[in-house]
């Protein structure tokens, strides 16, 4: 591929502006009210997010789905013998990054990161349609494996241990994760690459608001 087709890529943000001014004192009520704009664009997957952790000193980085968000942290649900669950049970801490294209937004979040109790992740599982309950049982996620056929054969055999079974159990390797930030950051796309980036920063119990240059 030519280059300068990619190296010309480029977009002059102007749809909005983000000050000190308008921004709420709360990191997490300043992201709900932008969660709500996502939803209400009708974004696809406004909940999608790049989750990143660290592997041997290397970031490692995937794409997973935001499922719960108050003043407690922002939870996501995986597989915990994954490669991000193996990463996150060596050094905790990770950050997020949700990428609103539609709206000239992003929002990095990081901090640290902490399993959710085992009630509330039965409770996340057992809200999943059954197929997806019975996906996590069939996938060893993150490990090799021969081919798909591998994974039908493994479908087709929980299929019929569950298929009169209610509720289906949680596997014990699976649940939830909170990640508890000490650093959240607004981005606004503006005009000439002079972009709107607030910061919060906690301090002890306190946030504290600064402006980072574009």
């Amino acid at each position: 591929m030519d280059a300068h087709l990619v190296a010309n890529l480029r977009l002059n943000y102007t749809l909005n502006e983000l000050t000190e001014l308008n921004v709420s004192q709360n990191p997490f009520f300043q992201f709900e009210k932008w969660f709500q704009e996502a939803l209400e664009s009708q974004l696809k997957e406004p909940n999608a997010l790049v989750l990143s952790t660290i592997s041997n000193g290397k970031p490692r980085s995937r794409v997973v789905l935001l499922k719960e968000f108050t003043d407690a942290g922002f939870v996501f649900f995986t597989n915990y013998n994954s490669a991000k669950g193996q990463e996150l049970a060596h050094n905790a801490f990770a950050s997020m990054t949700f990428f609103w294209v539609d709206l000239e937004r992003q929002v990095r979040i990081e901090g640290k990161v902490e399993k959710i109790s085992e009630s509330d992740s039965d409770a996340y599982f057992w809200s999943r349609p059954v197929s997806s309950q019975i996906g996590a049982w069939v996938s060893e996620q993150s490990a090799t494996i021969p081919n798909r056929e591998f994974l039908d054969d493994k479908l087709a055999h929980f299929e019929a241990k569950f298929q009169n079974v209610s509720p289906i159990p949680r596997p014990p390797h699976w649940g939830g994760y909170r990640l508890k930030p000490a650093f959240i950051e607004f981005w606004q796309g503006r005009p000439n690459r002079l972009h709107d980036r607030i910061a919060y920063t906690l301090h002890k119990e306190n946030w504290e608001i600064s402006r980072l240059s574009s």
